[in-house]
């Protein structure tokens, strides 16, 4: 028998040692997992046999409310510019003279046949002293020239003038009436210069402009001022072309200024014509004037508003019950079971705290109305006592 090196034998029982370790570990192992496989499988038998694990917690304390009846007026949105009703422009009627004073400015009251500027009358006051005399000296001639033809016609019968002679007296009579009459028209004329040199106010109003210049010499027809006749507004609004037949006039349009502030306005006329480019037509609205200076409505001035075209029955619910999320509404529908159910809404007008609804709630339905922004779909909440209170979401404990 050949003798085995003693290197390898003292290899092989390390290698035999190593193994036996080995083996105990494994051995150890298992001995310590059998009780956790044990209570897992215990776990598993209660489950098994219907052994009830521990309660679920509400997610949320919320209030509920139930869907309204209500009548809620119909609308119809427009936007537009607010203008004057009408525009007076004041020029002048003089020509070639020195405006002498301006008594009014911008925004300034007016009344009817108040002065609102003078022209220097100077000139044509001595012009018109000038034809005056004129007139007197007409007068005289025309006198002179009638006293002759009726001498000339008594004096016929007898004939110690030709008929020519007598002819030419009656003419010269005629041409001197005449040249009297003439010289009265220039004086009227005259006097209705003068009277231009006062720049009068047509009609009540607000001064809205103001190009007149102390010292300006101007010709006639320069136009001085302008006016809103009344101090009338009124709103253009814009309506398409699909709903101008909802409008009459007559009816009622709540108008809103870019401050905020709203008056409410009458419709007066609608536009015969609608815009070729656009398909929109004008709906004229009056405005009254103290609600609109209220309102801080200007001429000029963007405003939108509604017009109010009746009313119709709606289903409404509270608006702190619709959530919007990823641009869509949804309201949360109380369980028997206590959980909610979310429903996608389709919402229309408000009125106050109520939103309409449209579709997608039945009229029984029981909806959190407040606390819907932190649910989610099939969480479990709990209902506050007093039920349809509108509470801030407080915490389960």
């Amino acid at each position: 028998m050949k003798a085995v090196p003693l290197k390898v034998a003292a290899w092989s029982s390390i290698a035999i040692a190593i193994g036996a370790a080995a083996v105990g570990v494994s051995l150890a192992t298992r001995a310590a997992d059998a009780p956790k496989a044990d209570a897992a499988k215990a776990d598993a038998a209660k489950a098994a046999k219907g052994v009830a694990s521990a309660p679920a917690r509400p997610a949320l304390t919320v209030s509920v409310d139930r869907p309204r009846s209500a009548s809620l007026g119909i609308g119809l949105t427009a936007n537009g510019s607010v203008a004057a009703w009408q525009e007076a422009i004041i020029g002048t009627e003089a020509n070639g003279v020195r405006l002498a004073d301006v008594r009014v400015n911008v925004g300034d009251v007016v009344k009817r046949g108040q002065v609102l500027a003078t022209f220097a009358p100077q000139t044509m006051q001595a012009e018109l002293a000038q034809i005056r005399a004129g007139v007197v000296e007409a007068e005289a001639n025309a006198a002179d020239a009638q006293a002759n033809a009726e001498r000339a016609r008594s004096l016929q019968a007898t004939g110690a003038l030709s008929e020519a002679q007598i002819n030419q007296y009656l003419t010269a009579a005629q041409t001197a009436r005449a040249r009297l009459a003439a010289q009265r028209a220039a004086a009227q004329v005259q006097e209705l210069r003068v009277a231009q040199t006062r720049v009068l106010a047509p009609d009540d109003g607000v001064i809205s402009a103001r190009s007149a210049t102390v010292g300006a010499v101007l010709p006639a027809g320069q136009e001085l001022f302008r006016m809103i006749r009344q101090g009338r507004l009124e709103w253009r609004a814009e309506v398409p072309s699909a709903d101008l037949g909802r409008i009459r006039p007559g009816v009622k349009a709540s108008v809103v200024g870019a401050s905020g502030g709203s008056v409410e306005g009458t419709v007066r006329m609608i536009a015969p014509t609608v815009d070729p480019q656009t398909r929109s037509g004008l709906v004229y609205v009056d405005l009254p004037t103290q609600g609109a200076d209220a309102a801080g409505l200007k001429a000029g001035m963007f405003a939108r508003g509604e017009f109010e075209l009746g009313t119709r029955d709606a289903l409404t619910v509270a608006q702190q019950s619709v959530v919007v999320r990823d641009g869509f509404s949804y309201v949360f529908r109380m369980n028997p079971d206590g959980r909610v159910t979310q429903l996608k809404v389709q919402t229309g007008r408000r009125s106050g705290d109520r939103i309409e609804v449209v579709s997608g709630v039945p009229p029984d339905a029981v909806l959190v109305s407040s606390g819907a922004g932190f649910l989610n779909d099939g969480d479990l909440v709990r209902v506050a006592p007093s039920a349809g209170a509108a509470k801030p979401p407080a915490r389960a404990s």
